[in-house]
């Protein structure tokens, strides 16, 4: 694992569009924590008062350990494919794997090899929980699996949701042998699990409310309010992903959803994919302020939320990191953009903004708009051989916002017309 499946080639671009790994490219980017690298981890953690829970995902997103030890997939592995480094593995579409990531739930070495990774992984952190992931398994090459169509005659399972509940029913086996208990994404909820498994809900609210109802802890991870992976702003001014997320919403999200049974809520969690991020102070960059936000919603009654004191408080710890040289978005003052057309397909913009109280001002003739630009009040015709419309917000007389550059051919295809 760590001289094989630690290592990739690294790529500088998008995520998921990097050029295939040519055989004769040195895989030299990557590395691995050391024991003692974990207990400093824990230790350090332990100190600010938080505890650390450790993710080992099976069975899909396994390539590290394919990589490594191919004939624990069911398709003998990915010869010379090793570790992605950001290539595309799969098609979303289609829920296809173009790769096998997956253990293989029919091979008894899968779960020896398991139980030597959770007893390694049970004696290093104390927490009472360890995640065993169990999210987006594509099944692909399971279908085309002897051995697992042997697993499900045996076993009597009617489909591969069946087979993935029969692995992660083993695998909590394997978990509580270490005196620990078991969670997974919700997806481990589709082939059954025992109450005692915790569930953590990422595909919105749905998993949690059913998971709760069933009897588990729940802990609440919805993608459409906490997932600080997605753009805080307009596309046009983030790293462009796939969702976007603005902090108001974040704010806007109460973790005790309507039908849920709130004694089994454990918590919220934020998640941070790091894929597309590509340093330190982006990560800080797509942690602050959502990070408050969340903890937030996730300390205080609804009934105490109030947006406007929130953006107050945001703004004081705004000053700390100016001091600290901390990195944050400061994408609460960005605008929205809605695009509309009429039947002749001219178009009209209209713009708001999260934080209330500030001036927003726009040009279409190139030049960068300040405070004695036209100020937006309604909605804007765009003017027929514009090229580009620029937004900035001020609070006063003092600019408060990022210059928005916003293409008029990227609103003409918002609003449908090729």
């Amino acid at each position: 694992m760590t001289s094989v499946g630690a290592w990739n080639v690294k790529r500088v671009g998008r995520f998921g569009e990097f050029t295939d790994i040519r055989d004769d490219e040195p895989r030299t980017y990557g590395g691995f924590y050391t024991q003692e690298d974990i207990k400093e981890v824990v230790r350090y953690a332990k100190e600010h008062f938080v505890d650390v829970l450790p993710e080992i995902d099976v069975p899909g997103h396994s390539l590290a350990a394919i990589a490594a030890y191919p004939e624990l997939s069911c398709s003998g592995g990915v010869k010379n494919h090793g570790v992605g480094s950001g290539e595309s593995i799969k098609d979303w579409t289609t829920h296809t794997a173009l790769v096998d990531d997956n253990l293989c739930p029919s091979n008894e070495n899968v779960y020896e090899f398991l139980d030597k990774v959770f007893t390694e992984v049970a004696q290093l952190f104390p927490f009472e929980y360890i995640h065993v992931g169990g999210d987006e398994t594509f099944k692909t090459f399971w279908d085309q699996s002897d051995a697992v169509k042997a697993l499900m005659q045996k076993e009597g399972l009617k489909n591969m949701v069946e087979v993935q509940g029969y692995f992660e029913n083993r695998v909590e086996k394997i978990i509580n042998s270490k005196k620990k208990k078991m969670m997974g994404w919700d997806e481990i909820l589709e082939g059954g699990v025992s109450p005692t498994a915790a569930i953590m809900s990422w595909q919105g609210t749905k998993g949690g409310i059913e998971a709760s109802h069933k009897g588990h802890e729940v802990v609440m991870s919805p993608t459409t309010f906490v997932y600080l992976d997605y753009m805080q702003a307009d596309e046009i001014m983030e790293p462009k992903i796939y969702a976007s997320l603005r902090l108001s919403k974040t704010y806007s999200y109460e973790p005790v959803s309507e039908g849920i049974n709130a004694k089994l809520v454990r918590g919220v969690q934020g998640n941070l994919w790091t894929e597309q991020v590509y340093n330190y102070r982006q990560v800080q960059y797509m942690t602050w302020p959502r990070a408050f936000a969340i903890s937030e919603i996730a300390w205080s009654p609804a009934d105490k939320k109030n947006w406007n004191n929130f953006v107050g408080k945001t703004e004081d710890h705004f000053k700390r990191f100016d001091v600290a040289e901390w990195k944050y978005a400061p994408s609460m003052y960005d605008p929205t953009f809605k695009v509309t057309k009429n039947d002749k397909n001219e178009l009209t913009v209209s713009l708001t903004t999260e934080v209330e109280g500030l001036d927003t001002y726009y040009s279409f003739d190139n030049s960068y708009p300040d405070n004695f630009y036209p100020k937006y009040t309604e909605p804007v015709p765009v003017p027929k051989d514009a090229t580009l419309m620029r937004v900035i917000t001020y609070r006063g007389k003092k600019v408060i916002g990022r210059m928005n550059n916003m293409p008029v051919t990227e609103l003409k295809k918002r609003a449908g017309i090729k």
